[in-house]
């Protein structure tokens, strides 16, 4: 455990975690405002909450703890690959799988089968996250594309960027929507009070545009199909409780009752259209609901006779 100690010399008029980002650039705010909370960063011997706002003379002791490590392990996981060539491979994610390790979560991820399965994977985000192009929530299951080159990646990668890429996704949503088809254009970031959530927020936000058509209507709910322009953290998620609409399972967005007992949101990345990286070939990719998901569509057609 190291120490530091910081005397604010003047009135900043900031908030503690917004002041400590920037004179400690190598910790991220997010994890500045996780020690915060775990008593590790003090303002004048007390603890006290992220959004203090710093004074003149305020003496901030900091513990800083030694950075978890981590070890990226190959582990013999099953995965579904629906396609896969020299360049890239189109993965059909499971519920309950990360994507890559992080700390407090190191093994069972995606990436931890794919060192497994695949013996080239591209390193551009890194070492823990190799091939990785775009994410889906741990609790969201559908189609993933990653890469196993480098060119492939950056190929790819511009793709979902400049939007030429089709992500399709089929979720099933609380209450029934009027319209049939519809474009959300609301800015998302993080949510100013919760920061595991996201918002839409006019600051601090960015860009989010989300089109939707309904599938089906039944008794209470709606299945729809939404596209997405941007790509967001929790973007349809976000959108659909938004307009009051929330995805149904979901535990961050929704607050409805739950009458199916599911542990978590019902959306599922249905399909995949991408230009091939190295042919230039238009490719679209497509996977079933899971189990789950179906057989609760054939509940709700049943109570819909």
């Amino acid at each position: 455990m190291n120490f530091m100690e910081i005397y604010v010399d003047k009135n900043y008029n900031e908030r503690l975690d917004y002041f400590l980002s920037k004179k400690i650039p190598d910790i991220s705010r997010t994890y500045i405002q996780k020690m915060i909370k775990e008593g590790f960063i003090l303002v004048n011997g007390r603890q006290v909450k992220s959004k203090y706002m710093i004074k003149e003379g305020d003496l901030i002791h900091i513990s800083l703890k030694e950075p978890e490590k981590l070890e990226l392990v190959p582990e013999d996981i099953p995965i579904n690959i629906i396609y896969e060539d020299e360049d890239f491979l189109v993965v059909n994610k499971p519920k309950g799988m990360v994507v890559h390790p992080a700390p407090g979560n190191p093994r069972g991820t995606l990436v931890n089968a794919l060192l497994y399965h695949v013996s080239n994977l591209s390193s551009i985000n890194g070492d823990f996250r190799p091939g990785i192009v775009h994410r889906l929530d741990k609790d969201t299951t559908g189609l993933l594309v990653v890469a196993k080159n480098n060119e492939s990646h950056l190929m790819l990668a511009k793709q979902i960027k400049e939007r030429k890429a089709k992500r399709v996704y089929v979720g099933l949503v609380y209450g029934e929507l009027i319209k049939h088809e519809g474009v959300i254009n609301a800015p998302i970031g993080r949510h100013p009070i919760n920061r595991k959530r996201m918002a839409v927020v006019n600051e601090n936000s960015k860009e989010a545009i989300t089109n939707y058509n309904v599938l089906e209507t039944f008794k209470g709910y709606t299945l729809i199909e939404a596209s997405l322009k941007t790509g967001r953290t929790h973007q349809i998620r976000v959108h659909m409780a938004y307009i009051h609409h929330p995805i149904v399972g979901d535990p961050l967005y929704s607050n409805r009752k739950n009458e199916f007992g599911v542990k978590s949101q019902l959306l599922h990345a249905k399909k995949l259209g991408l230009y091939h990286p190295r042919t230039g070939k238009y490719m679209e990719f497509t996977c079933q609901l899971p189990e789950e998901f179906r057989k609760i569509i054939q509940i709700l057609k049943k109570e819909n006779r």
